[in-house]
């Protein structure tokens, strides 16, 4: 036999039983589907996560109270922890490799406008956060005024949503407001910026921190925000933060994260994720590799007569493998393409029903799908193909 008979004749075995090739072929499918839908679900959530880190830019560090990594000692045995101060916030904005550095503390708290209450998230910051959030020349009104940090005037400026939410389509720019029952006028409106961590920030209100700590009781700050210039590095910014808090601290009692860090994290976290959700077609895809295993498996004992007028012709036993591993491969392709067809309409048709999913095509996972349906097509087929060369031709052609 010459090797295009040998694909012909694979080939019509296929096609002269359509709807069992389909049925054997599904499991394949299943599996690429799976492997399609759920890759591109773990890529597109980060793709949204690295989306929502960098649309501040790239430049940010943030500064929190307490040691990332304490030797499992805790801190109390060698003494309190030091919280965050407007003077450290103003040492850093000192340092020559520093633009700015801000205070930020978050908590909930009742919002009251003239007629409607909501309870959300109440952020106290200073004045420079809307270069932070990237909000500086797109907002309703200004930000926080630059006020003495530690008296400032009660001043708030709310998120898009909460303004809606407050006062629906009147301008609020005046207007009062309650937070926690302290009055506070509203100077500013900030442009849409979305979800960030899980924290809604257009329904929000942002207050002067001092105002915040007095009204939530606290010390410190959660954090301090900084933005190091373009000319630095975030390493050689972390550096001289990091001396500087030493000195004024006494002590490494700080964490710093750049974005590399958090992205870096976040990076291995959702690899993860997508490996292990590929896993789940992966299993798929093994299921249908015995559903092959056992179609090929009947298919050779259905044509034993078949083998036996193929030896008698002159097939080899090579030839006669042959045939039936390319049937398997056949059954394997079908079913890769048929689970790249409807894979692909999956995800086109859910995007069209919600387009704001966080989904996007992991084409390396993709082409592994197709490589691994392609090895096991040829692994289940093995066995079987491997029986029906070693059949004994005379004992084959007496099989009706």
């Amino acid at each position: 036999m010459k090797i295009k008979d040998i694909f012909i004749f694979s080939s019509f075995s296929v096609i002269s039983q359509k709807m069992r090739s389909f049925l054997t072929s599904l499991g394949i499918a299943i599996g690429v589907v799976c492997v399609i839908f759920l890759t591109g679900l773990g890529q597109g959530l980060q793709d949204y996560i690295v989306g929502q880190f960098t649309q501040f830019g790239t430049n940010i560090i943030g500064i929190s109270p307490g040691k990332e990594q304490t030797m499992g000692l805790p801190l109390g045995v060698f003494g309190t922890l030091r919280p965050l101060s407007f003077e450290d916030a103003e040492a850093l904005e000192r340092l020559p490799t520093i633009e700015i550095a801000v205070p930020v503390s978050a908590g909930s708290g009742e919002i009251e406008s003239a007629d409607r209450m909501r309870r959300s998230m109440v952020v106290g910051t200073g004045s420079d956060y809307d270069i932070i959030v990237g909000a500086e020349g797109n907002m309703i009104g200004q930000y926080l005024p630059d006020d003495n940090p530690k008296t400032p005037r009660a001043f708030a400026v709310l998120g898009p949503k909460m303004k809606t939410e407050l006062f629906g389509e009147q301008n609020s720019l005046g207007l009062t407001v309650r937070v926690n029952s302290e009055r506070f006028r509203i100077v500013g409106v900030l442009p849409a910026k979305g979800d960030f961590l899980g924290m809604d920030l257009d329904d929000a209100i942002y207050i002067p921190i001092a105002k915040f700590n007095s009204m939530f009781n606290r010390d410190g700050f959660q954090e301090i925000d900084v933005i190091h210039k373009d000319n630095v590095t975030a390493d050689e910014a972390v550096a001289s933060m990091k001396r500087l808090m030493i000195r004024r601290h006494g002590g490494d009692d700080t964490t710093m994260h750049t974005q590399a860090d958090m992205l870096e994290s976040l990076g291995d976290i959702m690899k993860w994720l997508k490996f292990t959700v590929a896993a789940f077609g992966g299993i798929s895809l093994l299921v249908g590799g015995v559903g092959i295993f056992t179609i090929m498996t009947v298919a050779v004992n259905e044509r034993t007569s078949e083998i036996g007028v193929l030896r008698a012709i002159g097939a080899s036993r090579r030839r006669i493998q042959d045939v039936f591993l390319l049937e398997s491969i056949f059954l394997a392709i079908l079913g890769a393409l048929l689970g790249l067809s409807i894979g692909f309409l999956a995800v086109n048709i859910a995007l069209s029903i919600y387009p704001d999913m966080p989904i996007a095509i992991a084409w390396d996972y993709i082409v592994y799908a197709i490589v691994i349906s392609l090895f096991i097509g040829l692994v289940a087929g093995y066995l079987p193909a491997r029986s029906a060369a070693q059949m004994d031709p005379i004992e084959a052609l007496r099989t009706d």
